[in-house]
Order: structure tokens, then C-alpha cells, then sequence
């Protein structure tokens, strides 16, 4: 799949509101709370105009249930993809418009993801490095499995400073 890297869009919050919407309808009590991360909810970062989204829920092994329901309202029903506990759903195909990425509650990665948001939120410089990063890379790189190997050891670098910062403040 081709990179498409764009400036940041507000649409990208109503566009998590919206799937919220669509996801409780077909989740109904198991959802917990939905969180908007990842580069479109951080508002001057150049992303992909891909929602990443969290779905946390009370029991993993009750979303399974639901993938028919998901397969009907448009979602691609990847599966653990590579991380256990997780189920993920794509939307869009080759136009993709939102990774959603169902967690029970208390799984350990759900902080990961929200440190890295928040510490962005906080840190305009690194929402600036980090986009001037990701603008030289898609020159390079214009397909998304190099793009995302590309730009892996930044990013894990750049996690490890978030979760320090939130550890100091005993945030996370």
C-alpha cells in the first residue's frame, strides 16, 4: 500500500467520533472507552490519514463474537495481528481510513500508545521532529512496510522518552 502523508486535518476527530458511534452500536455494553492516538489525534502532525483508534473493552474473547457484525459493516477482521490480546479492524482497503485496535481493559500495550500521544500533545518540538522525519522518509520510501521499517527505531526511541516523561510524573 502506497504511504500517503498528509498535514494534519481536524476531520480526523470527527472521523473518530463518527467510528465511535458505529462501534458502540455493534459492541453495546463490552465497550469501556474508545481513545483517539497515534499521529492524526496530534493536532500539526503530518500523518497518514489513517484513525488509529483504541476500543477498550471488558472481555477480549467476547469480541470475536462481533466479527461477522464487523465483516457487515465494512471492517477488515485482521485478528491478533502480531499482538496477543489484541484484535485488530481495518476500514477502506487500498483507501484506508481507520486501524481500530480492540484491547481488553487492563491489556498492558493500551499505555504505550496513550503515553506516546499525550507526550506528543505536550511536546510541540517533537511533533515538529517527528513530522520533519516522517517528510524526508516518504521521499525515499513510498510503500508502507518500508516506510514503517524506516521510521521503527525512531519511534521506539521516541516511545521510551514518553513513557520516562509519564513515569516521572507518575502518569502512567
Amino acid at each position: 500500500m502506497k504511504v500517503r502523508l498528509s498535514d494534519y486535518n481536524p476531520i480526523w476527530k470527527q472521523r473518530f467520533e463518527e467510528e465511535c458511534k458505529k462501534l458502540s452500536l455493534i459492541l453495546k455494553n463490552e465497550v469501556v472507552k474508545f481513545e483517539h492516538f497515534g499521529s492524526t489525534s496530534v493536532p500539526g502532525m503530518k500523518a497518514k490519514p489513517i484513525v488509529d483508534m483504541i476500543v477498550l473493552v471488558k472481555n477480549i474473547e467476547v469480541v470475536d463474537n462481533f466479527n461477522t457484525q464487523f465483516i457487515d459493516a465494512g471492517y477488515d477482521v485482521a485478528g491478533e495481528w502480531g499482538i496477543p490480546g489484541r484484535r485488530l479492524l481495518r476500514k477502506g482497503g487500498e483507501n484506508r481510513t481507520h486501524h481500530i485496535h480492540i484491547y481488553q481493559h487492563d491489556h498492558p500495550e493500551i499505555y504505550r500508545h496513550l503515553a506516546l500521544r499525550d507526550y506528543l500533545l505536550n511536546n510541540p518540538k517533537e511533533v515538529k521532529a517527528y513530522s520533519n522525519l516522517k517528510q524526508k522518509l516518504v521521499k525515499s520510501f513510498n510503500e508502507t512496510p518500508e516506510y514503517r521499517n524506516a521510521k521503527h527505531d525512531y519511534v521506539v526511541a521516541l516511545e521510551q522518552r514518553a513513557l520516562e516523561y509519564f513515569k516521572k510524573a507518575n502518569k502512567y
